[in-house]
């Protein structure tokens, strides 16, 4: 991508966002879904919000154009901006149209008017800022449910009475949180899963790696990872995508163990 720079956040933005980062942008790229939005702005384009996404695509800018975004954690946006995910699902949405046209147009300005990228990053954290302090504190709900599917892979029936809701109270809530049903939220982060301990044991076989991150056999990884990333898994791990976070967490804490249970929560629709 030219240059691409994930760096940690400020302390006080990490519980909402895995990191953010600066990109100079060159040829043509393809981005896998992870799970995250990314809230980004781009050289003569505007302030977009990316996401969620189902499948990956791909893109072509002139070479040198400039990026910056911060990547917020699966399930923490929809409370930022009132909107249901699944209504942005496989989208680009302008700012303005999810924040009101004087906050976008600010932020717009403002971001056009930077000297670099470190200052165009940290404008895009005081928006965090103040669209949290907008906000009333977020449901702890997709948190918790995103971190079991990502240490590990859940019968959806079990997850939903692990949780102490139905099934289909647990379609709509993913739904609305993530963009999608809790199917494929599993198969997303079980692949990030993948690329993550392919990444700590690069001589690793394939099928080993498949069965120990949750997959029936090798042939299971091929079929999922060709639906989510349009690519064979080592043409998946030879990309950029496995170092898209720049080794940092996509939620705070560590992965469950697989013998661990999310925490048995009473919740209504």
């Amino acid at each position: 991508m030219g240059w691409y720079v994930p760096r940690a956040v400020a302390p006080d933005l990490a519980e909402r966002l895995v990191c953010s980062w600066t990109a100079e942008i060159e040829g043509t790229h393809r981005l896998v879904p992870d799970g995250c939005i990314d809230l980004m702005w781009l050289e003569g384009a505007g302030v977009v919000l990316c996401g969620p996404d189902t499948s990956s695509w791909t893109f072509s800018l002139p070479p040198g154009t400039k990026s910056v975004g911060i990547r917020f954690r699966p399930g923490l946006v929809a409370d930022l901006f009132r909107t249901p995910l699944n209504e942005l699902r496989n989208r680009r949405a302008g700012l303005a149209d999810l924040a009101g046209a004087q906050l976008g147009r600010t932020v717009t300005e403002r971001l056009d008017e930077a000297a670099d990228g470190a200052t165009r990053v940290a404008v895009l954290e005081d928006l965090a800022r103040e669209l949290r302090r907008r906000t009333d504190d977020a449901d702890p709900w997709a948190g918790r449910i995103g971190m079991a599917l990502a240490g590990r892979n859940w019968r959806i029936s079990d997850l939903a009475a692990e949780t102490a809701i139905t099934e289909r109270q647990l379609e709509r809530r993913s739904q609305r949180y993530f963009g999608y049903g809790p199917a494929t939220l599993r198969s997303i982060l079980r692949l990030q899963r993948f690329m993550r301990l392919a990444r700590s044991r690069p001589y690793a076989q394939l099928a080993e790696l498949a069965a120990e991150t949750g997959y029936a056999d090798q042939a299971h990884l091929s079929r999922e990872c060709r639906t989510i990333s349009g690519q064979t898994p080592t043409q998946l791990l030879a990309g950029q995508a496995p170092d898209w976070h720049g080794g940092l967490p996509l939620f705070l804490g560590t992965p469950r163990d697989p013998h661990d249970r999310p925490t048995r929560r009473r919740a209504s629709d």
